[in-house]
């Protein structure tokens, strides 16, 4: 293959979309940190709302807390999109050199010389301040189990040089919302918080194990670990336990919390979203890992919407 026929198929692997809002409305000096929080690519944000969602909408303690619980919803909305944006900066300055390796990651802003480390740095701690302001509006409970956070924020991205199992790192992370919803409300973690905790950590295990398949024949040649490249072909197994155990954790914190079958229903479609995408998904076509990863929006919509209409039907 030629130069510039291989430079023509890195491009188009790129993970950056192109000529969308971004180009379109947003001036050109804001692209690069656009890019670097990726509020041009939502569906991490949505992933990493959702469990703080679900949370929040099962310790909805009564019918006189929901302006509160509107509130959190809200709150937690702006922390999800900040927070994912600070750790997407620190994870790609932490990652520059990774990902001038890689055909999808290779022209992100640092890798690419959009932006300097100084500049990606002053990004981050200006998201990391928004945050915290954020943060500072909970109780104070949930102010620490907050805080705790980033150690997890701050480590997930130097576990795919030492385990070939980040994706389970990042779950704990990712997830974190569980407990941290939870403690905003009701200012303790209750076994249905943990339970959903761990649901979340496998049904990461799933979604990212997906994802990291677009990588597979990059990543050993930047010396890049991932659940992806241990189990390899043989991954849909896998990721249907990955899957089922999520749906057990799911359905044992539903349990434990008294839910009733609204709680069920919204879980049991959810979870035949979940069986379908590993059912679908081609892991040897990186457009379709992709479009599976992205589908977990559906099923985070069909879980709480379950979540939702049980309270509802509870308290009015």
């Amino acid at each position: 293959m030629s130069e510039q026929a291989r430079n023509k198929t890195d491009d188009s692997a790129s993970d950056i979309p192109v000529n969308g809002w971004v180009e379109r409305y947003m001036p050109v000096s804001w692209h690069p940190y656009i890019r670097l929080a990726r509020f041009d690519r939502p569906i991490g944000t949505w992933l990493l709302l959702f469990p703080c969602w679900w949370s929040i909408a099962m310790a909805w303690p009564s019918a006189e807390a929901t302006a509160e619980i509107l509130y959190l919803f809200a709150a937690f909305g702006i922390g999800a999109l900040v927070m994912r944006g600070a750790g997407c900066t620190y994870n790609d300055i932490v990652d520059r050199d990774f990902d001038a390796q890689v055909a999808r990651t290779k022209n992100r802003p640092l890798p690419s010389g959009q932006v300097t480390i100084k500049e990606a740095s002053g990004f981050l701690i200006a998201l990391l301040i928004i945050g915290f302001l954020i943060l500072l509006t909970l109780k104070n409970y949930a102010i620490a189990v907050g805080a705790a956070s980033l150690v997890l924020v701050f480590t997930y991205p130097l576990m795919k040089r030492v385990t070939f199992w980040p994706q389970f790192f990042l779950g704990l992370a990712f997830n974190w919302g569980a407990l941290l919803g939870w403690a905003a409300v009701r200012e303790d973690i209750s076994l249905p918080a943990i339970l959903l905790y761990l649901g979340g950590i496998f049904w990461t295990l799933g979604y990212d194990t997906i994802y990291a398949h677009q990588d597979r024949q990059d990543d050993p040649k930047a010396g890049v670990k991932s659940t992806a490249r241990r189990l390899g072909l043989g991954s849909k197994p896998w990721l249907y336990a990955f899957y089922l155990m999520a749906a057990v954790f799911f359905a044992f914190a539903g349990k434990t919390a008294e839910f009733g079958w609204p709680f069920y229903v919204g879980l049991g479609l959810g979870a035949f979203q979940l069986v379908w995408q590993v059912w679908d998904v081609d892991i040897n076509n990186p457009k379709d890992c992709l479009a599976k990863f992205k589908s977990n929006r559906l099923f985070s919509w069909l879980f709480l919407s379950g979540i939702v209409a049980d309270q509802i039907i509870s308290y009015f």
